[in-house]
């Protein structure tokens, strides 16, 4: 049976954007590849530069928004208090900014002295007046002549270094864009859009390197990490999410939480023996951006499902480094370290929410360097930062049901559902409070498994996983202590949750819903204190930033393909009357 109409809703949302892709191919022109396009508007009125020393210090910068999960360290906890649970109750609409593309939106935008950059769907980029939504320039990408992706034709924003803007594109490109006018500077093509590759991250820039990684797990790709020069686009270095050798493991017989995965690994050893180059198509995506960290020039990513999803015969083993988290070095991309969450995973249970550094206590009660990450087990991770031994991880945030019950033919339900738990929303943290953030999808599944060769960069899962129609889906916005693992609240919401958590230090956490809902909470107690209706899904995570004294929150409105949540086109940008 055909996979896409054998697949859930979330497939069939994908083979709905590969025909808008190609749509979008035809208005915009697009079928030489050049990996550029054009800007049109006016330059920004202003120098527009950033520096190494502002990117190093941007955890601390009330007046901007620099990096897509705020800091280096991927923190989302934004320093002003401005905006607090005193005063958040009237929170208003400061400026409403809509772009030309009505399709789903999950950028992240960058400020930088008064200026926003936010990315769209088909990786348009507009440079905006940050206080009052006046446009000043808009590129347009000419993308190439295919286009192969998962889950809607997103882009989760841009990287600004010097006065350049980075960002990734659906045809598997990297590119620079003048930051002042929007022009190309330069193009690099990362990998080969016919074998399944594609980038919807937001980049990281550090040291002169731009950071990406990319999509593709579910097309039977090669995963990896890649560090080009800021300059000119020119390849650093690579890492290789899939070894060439060892991918196999050690035959793990439990998860990370010590669940028995119900491998026969007798028969995989068996499929191991025959032979094959399993380590070319075994997936291995890096859906989001790395953290950094300065002090021990480490970069920390989490790796995703392996190819194909559901069919595990095709790849015996661990599958190694999939469903991982990563430690390279950040100089030349070499391994430090890494821990796997499901080794063989046939559940498209991939680690894809990115990895936040912070600071919890450890066994011995003393404060350790952490690197943490939220599951679509339900559970956060919490890894010793240098060595990466997990030191804890959480109670579920959601309800867990039948795991791990291997997929079947007619199909296995299971909780959680592929979707997670936490899916690639990115969580924050109050550090003050040691509470980790995490929106959180309750989607009870069914998992079908089908033999699948290899079909050469075209969708493979090996079977498909479909929401049960009779069972009720929601969400939840989980609180959980670092120190102990235990849930502090919850705040249970009528649809599945996607897109990204903010926290600020006036106690405030900000969360959207595909419903158009956007909300504050009390950081302490999980208490609602104010919403606003967007008229579209709020899928995206939510900045802060400061101008001319005045604190403002910024979400985009543009729905979500993976979960059919109402489209928008716009970015909208709150404030204190």
């Amino acid at each position: 049976m055909n996979q896409l109409t054998f697949g859930s809703r979330r497939w069939r949302a994908t083979a709905i954007a590969a025909a808008l892709s190609a749509m979008a191919a035809g208005a915009f022109g697009q079928a030489e590849v050049t990996g550029q396009g054009t800007a049109t508007g006016s330059p920004v009125p202003k120098a527009v530069s950033v520096t190494q020393g502002q990117l190093d210090g941007a955890a601390k910068d009330s007046s901007n928004f620099l990096l897509s999960n705020m800091d280096y360290a991927q923190t989302r906890y934004y320093p002003a208090t401005q905006i607090n649970t005193s005063n958040v109750a009237k929170l208003r609409p400061a400026f409403q900014f809509q772009t030309a593309v009505l399709e789903s939106m999950e950028t992240a935008p960058i400020v930088v002295d008064g200026v926003m950059y936010i990315t769209t769907s088909y990786n348009h980029v507009y440079a905006l007046d940050a206080a009052t939504g006046k446009e000043f320039w808009h590129y347009k990408h000419k993308m190439g002549a295919v286009t192969t992706y998962c889950c809607g034709p997103n882009n989760r924003g841009v990287a600004v270094m010097g006065d350049r803007v980075y960002m990734g594109t659906l045809d598997a490109r990297l590119i620079a864009l003048d930051a002042k006018t929007g022009q190309v500077v330069w193009a690099t093509q990362i990998a080969d859009p016919e074998a399944g590759y594609s980038e919807t991250m937001a980049p990281v820039v550090v040291n002169g390197k731009v950071l990406i990684g990319t999509n593709g797990g579910e097309y039977g790709i090669r995963g990896f990490v890649k560090a080009y020069d800021a300059k000119d686009g020119k390849l650093l270095w690579t890492f290789n999410t899939i070894p060439e050798t060892g991918q196999e493991g050690v035959w793990a017989v439990n998860d990370a939480t010590h669940r028995n995965l119900h491998r026969d690994i007798a028969a995989e050893k068996a499929q191991l023996a025959k032979g094959g180059d399993f380590y070319k198509t075994l997936g291995g995506g890096v859906w989001m951006s790395p953290a950094i960290d300065r002090e021990t020039n480490t970069a920390f990513f989490v790796v995703g499902n392996p190819s194909p999803d559901l069919y595990g015969a095709e790849r015996p083993g661990d599958n190694l480094y999939t469903d991982s988290m990563v430690a390279v070095d950040l100089n030349t991309g070499a391994y430090k370290w890494h821990f796997q969450y499901v080794p063989h995973d046939v559940w498209d249970l991939d680690a894809v929410s990115p990895v936040i550094l912070t600071e919890a206590m450890g066994k011995d009660g003393k404060m350790r360097k952490v690197a943490i990450h939220g599951g679509k087990t339900g559970h956060i991770y919490v890894h010793d930062r240098a060595t990466g031994e997990l030191i804890r991880f959480s109670d579920a945030m959601i309800p867990q049901e039948n795991m791990w019950v291997l997929p079947t033919k007619e199909g296995a339900r299971m909780l959680p559902g592929a979707n997670g738990g936490v899916e690639w929303s990115p969580m924050a943290v109050n550090p003050a409070l040691r509470l980790a953030y995490a929106a959180n999808l309750n989607q009870p599944m069914t998992y079908h498994v089908e033999e699948a060769a290899y079909p050469g960069g075209k969708l493979w899962l090996g079977g498909a996983f479909k929401v049960i129609a009779s069972e009720k889906q929601w969400g939840r916005l989980a609180a959980v202590n670092l120190d102990t693992g235990k849930l502090a609240w919850k705040f249970d919401t009528e649809q599945p949750l996607i897109g990204g958590v903010l926290a600020t230090a006036g106690g405030l956490v900000f969360n959207g819903e595909g419903n158009g809902l956007f909300r504050a909470f009390d950081a302490r107690n999980g208490k609602m204190l104010w919403e606003y209706q967007c008229g579209a899904g709020v899928n995206a995570p939510a900045v802060s930033y400061t101008v001319g004294g005045k604190q403002y929150v910024a979400v985009a409105a543009g729905g979500n393909t993976q979960l059919d949540f109402k489209r928008g086109n716009s970015v909208i940008v709150f404030a204190l009357p």
